[in-house]
């Protein structure tokens, strides 16, 4: 372990719990240092345990750390009912309560004694001294109160964390002063300093320092949603439509507030249906466009995905997953909506999908679905999780200095219509069989208004101009037609730089493949395992659909056995993997965790370590050992 510091901030949802490690963070991040944040809420507007960690190195980090070193706990203001056979327990105290399993022996606590009783946290005093923890009673609410307004008392803990880390107030403060303004920031200025100085004349009995570290280059504090949304942007993105449900609010929030700005429209409509229609009917009429959900909301967009498919429209959908089935636990992630992404919708699924595994790889592959989607006329959705959509690190931000594309792909100019097959009766031939110059089946679409360029667009099976046909050799003709795009689109994303990252040792007898959120998580384990000796590599795998049935065939082909990690119940990315190859069931092991809870680093190395002993699974993980194809 590092000199890092895991910083936990605990109090009530709508407290400004999130908005203070977010301001806490960038603060650390421009003063040098790498962050990484992790963010744990309620389905609640308002009370209810929350709380979010902001880990901080010199070094750069990828992912959630193993527990924590410092807390602050600041109570819950809006908690409901104190009483001992209250249904949800004493909330009050949770921020404390809570919070106590995952701290680090030797850490930090400091707590609103304003607000909080320790006294009335069962073996409180007990549990500090076995752990020796160094505890810090402070009236963060009293100071607040006494300089300023009293839900200030997130600030007064900003000071004193401050304090007891030898950190300085410079980049709080220049933070304050970017964001804020008038009394309310003369009153968080003094309020911060007044907080250090109390700290400051504690006697401090711990050890922990804040690390200093210098950037080469200007950063940006970025979460997996802000890769999405500045992704669809940078891609010619013009048109959002949709309909609030977390996590894939974030997404739909950013695109509303910046596309007016660039000419674009943002339409929050009555349900998820009318959400992915319009969009669609968006893209039709020639702009780029993107709709999204998560869960439930996506279910209920199959109608018009398979709609996308069959009138072969472009379209990008965002699926934000979280823990169902149903409502299931709407701020808890999961990766449990895996083969409902691939496979939802009436027939054959034909579109692209796409599990991007960080904030860059969010920006890259949100792009990378736009271009096929319009170059391929077809649908593309990015799934991610709730992990990563509030998930903040720093990235460089010459990072995202792209040119932007607005090219809507396979279009043909009016001289081109012109030129084009046309039927009898001067309809454009839109669906060819064979199309000309085409072999990877996509037939050159027009745009609503252009010259020459009339066609019908039906879900019914269609004829080449787009009439409704079930005559047998037209129907063969237009789904083989259609089919083979995914094979073009593989071949296209073969030639590329892999979207699978592939880490660790060279010849490594053990492999950890996962997907999407749980990369950095990975990385962090096979890292340490590699230090301990153990000959252990891993992949991520971004591309599901088309699979990437080379880059995946041959990373298995190089271990003797794999352990497979993520979040769900059964396993459906190890089935995937099963299903497309056909092979290696008999080294494919599972690693599961579906407790709302992402994996920590120290879950998959201690899986690692136990693969062949019979029972490797660590408390909160399932599992599962090797079968058959």
């Amino acid at each position: 372990m590092t000199g890092e510091i895991v910083w936990r901030i605990a109090g009530g949802s709508g407290d400004g719990i999130d908005s203070t490690s977010q301001n806490f963070a960038k603060a650390l991040m421009r003063s040098g240092l790498h962050v990484f944040t992790h963010r744990h809420y309620p389905s609640r507007i308002r009370g209810g345990h929350t709380y979010v960690e902001v880990r901080a190195d010199d070094q750069p980090v990828r992912a959630r750390g193993d527990g924590f070193n410092f807390l602050l706990a600041l109570g819950d203001s809006f908690a409901r009912n104190t009483k001992e056979h209250a249904y949800y327990g004493n909330e009050q105290a949770k921020p404390l309560a809570e919070n106590l399993d995952d701290l680090r022996d030797g850490g930090v606590v400091v707590y609103d004694e304003g607000l909080l009783d320790a006294s009335e946290i069962e073996d409180f005093e007990a549990r500090a001294e076995e752990h020796n923890w160094h505890v810090y009673p402070m009236d963060l609410r009293g100071m607040a109160r006494d300089q300023g307004r009293e839900v200030m008392r997130n600030t007064a803990g900003v000071g004193v964390t401050c304090a007891l880390l030898d950190y300085p107030l410079e980049p709080i403060e220049k933070l304050m002063e970017d964001r804020m303004s008038g009394d309310v920031l003369e009153a968080n200025l003094e309020i911060l300093e007044y907080a250090a100085e109390q700290a400051n004349q504690l006697d401090h009995t711990h050890d922990l320092r804040m690390p200093q570290g210098e950037h080469d280059s200007e950063q940006a504090l970025v979460s997996g949603s802000n890769g999405i949304a500045y992704g669809a942007i940078d891609e010619g993105c013009r048109f959002v439509a949709g309909y609030p449900m977390t996590p894939w609010t974030e997404v739909f929030t950013l695109l509303s507030q910046h596309l007016p700005d660039m000419g674009g429209i943002a339409e929050q409509v009555e349900d998820e249906i009318a959400a992915a229609a319009l969009a669609l009917g968006a893209s039709h009429a020639g702009v780029k466009a993107l709709s999204g959900s998560s869960g439930g909301g996506f279910a209920l967009m199959s109608e018009p995905l398979g709609l996308a498919e069959m009138t072969e429209t472009p379209l990008v959908l965002v699926e934000a997953t979280r823990a169902g089935p149903s409502t299931g636990m709407p701020t808890k992630t999961e990766q449990g909506d895996l083969e409902h992404v691939l496979y939802t919708s009436q027939g054959d699924s034909c579109r692209v999908v796409f599990a991007p595994g960080n904030q860059r790889e969010a920006y890259e592959q949100t792009r990378q679905a736009f271009e096929l989607a319009y170059d391929f006329h077809l649908p593309a959705v990015v799934v991610y999780d709730q992990k990563l959509s509030g998930e903040l690190r720093n990235v460089d931000a010459d990072f995202f200095d792209r040119e932007p594309n607005p090219d809507l792909g396979a279009t043909l100019t009016e001289e081109e219509l012109a030129e084009a097959a046309h039927y009898a009766t001067g309809t454009f031939e839109r669906f060819q069989h064979d199309p000309q110059g085409a072999p990877e089946g996509v037939s050159p679409r027009s745009i609503p208004g252009q010259a020459d360029g009339r066609y019908l667009a039906s879900g019914n099976e269609h004829h080449p101009t787009g009439h409704i046909s079930e005559d047998p050799d037209n129907r063969v003709a237009q789904m083989d037609r259609r089919m083979r795009k995914l094979a073009a689109i593989r071949e296209r994303l073969d030639e590329r730089e892999s979207n699978q990252v592939r880490h660790g040792a060279a010849d490594a007898t053990v492999g950890v493949m996962t997907y999407g959120s749980n990369q950095g998580t990975v990385h962090e384990a096979v890292d340490r395992l590699v230090e301990d000796g153990h000959s252990v590599a891993s992949l991520s795998v971004s591309d599901l659909m088309p699979f990437p049935e080379a880059d995946v065939g041959e990373f298995l082909d190089s271990v003797e056995t794999c352990l497979v990690v993520e979040m769900n119940a059964s396993g459906q990315f190890r089935g995937l993997v099963q299903r497309e190859l056909g092979t290696h069931g008999d080294i494919l092991h599972s690693l599961l965790k579906y407790n709302g809870e992402p994996f920590e680093p120290h879950e998959i190395v201690e899986a690692v370590e136990g693969l062949g002993s019979g029972d490797p699974a660590t408390a909160a993980t399932r599992y599962v050992p090797a079968g058959s194809d």
